[in-house]
């Protein structure tokens, strides 16, 4: 099918991000937010560097565009981009902070309630149309956050805040089309830093000197930040932000095996059937496209 390829971009991105914790947790003890500044300043410095030395090009294409839009488009697109930055590094401080200071599990669950609003808002701001199958799915992973809200409250508070700043970049960006999906990932990212940067002096702790900090940060840069990005803005060119949301289950799913295998952190049974139920959703939730593949190799 046409949209195979943006399915298997947002799974690689989301497959990428299940295994976040293994970079962030080793440098844990640093401030959430020298985290936060080292990770946006190494990723806006390589994302222009690759933008001047190899698209600039793109970079003249996407200034002409912008500038033949009509004023209330070119609004929106600004109001669009802002707007997707501000909740891109919302989205990274809320993860980083709740990730090394609250538990894994939180995040985990995080990126379960966010395909649920990123739904919701698709839905309602999108007009995103939804079958009853995908309705049901959506009941499905409804039910599974609930029960996994159950064990512990505080980590569905904090998932909340998580997700749904996540939930509404996504949405967002589904919106933002026409530009050239590297130079609008160039410009969030570029924006979030200069926002940060005077910050930085004030908030900042001292200045690291351990290489598996760095090594760390620049693994994180480009494997866990410029490349799952580029993959999620180029899945929404292609498939609603309501699919994208349900895959990005994929994510939580992974970290949810690590938090138990790597980090030994408690899963209980009640957890285990809770997980299980937003995996069933997500098959539900995208059984259309398994038939249309299936009804295609069968025609072929």
């Amino acid at each position: 099918m046409k949209t195979t390829k943006y399915y298997i971009a947002a799974i690689t991105a989301y497959v990428i991000w299940g295994f976040f914790s293994l970079v962030l947790k080793p440098i844990h003890e640093y401030p959430s937010l020298d985290i936060l500044f080292y990770r946006v300043f190494s990723c806006s410095f390589l994302m222009l560097l690759i933008a001047f030395a190899f698209k600039r090009k793109r970079i003249k294409e996407t200034i002409e565009t912008f500038r033949s839009l009509p004023v209330s488009e070119k609004k929106k697109t600004i109001l669009l981009n802002i707007g997707g930055s501000f909740f891109l590094m919302a989205n990274w401080f809320t993860f980083i902070y709740v990730m090394n200071h609250v538990s894994v599990k939180a995040t985990s669950l995080a990126y379960l309630v966010c395909p649920i609003l990123t739904t919701l808002l698709a839905y309602f701001i999108l007009k995103e149309k939804l079958t009853k199958t995908q309705w049901l799915a959506v009941g499905m992973s409804i039910s599974g956050c609930l029960l996994l809200s159950y064990a512990d409250i505080m980590d569905m508070f904090f998932s909340i805040i998580i997700g749904f700043t996540y939930a509404c970049y996504l949405v967002s960006q589904r919106v933002n089309k026409g530009f050239d999906k590297f130079i609008v990932l160039t410009f969030h990212i570029t924006l979030s830093a200069l926002f940060l940067l005077p910050f930085y002096s004030a908030y900042s702790g001292p200045v690291p000197t351990d290489f598996k900090f760095y090594f760390c940060i620049e693994t994180i840069a480009v494997f866990f930040t410029i490349i799952p990005l580029f993959l999620n803005l180029y899945a929404l060119s292609g498939i609603n932000s309501s699919t994208v949301g349900m895959l990005l289950n994929i994510n939580p799913m992974i970290a949810f095996v690590l938090a138990n295998v790597v980090y030994k952190e408690k899963i209980t049974p009640l957890q285990i059937l809770a997980y299980s139920i937003i995996f069933m959703a997500v098959l539900v939730f995208n059984t259309h496209h398994f038939f249309g593949m299936k009804q295609k190799r069968s025609i072929c």
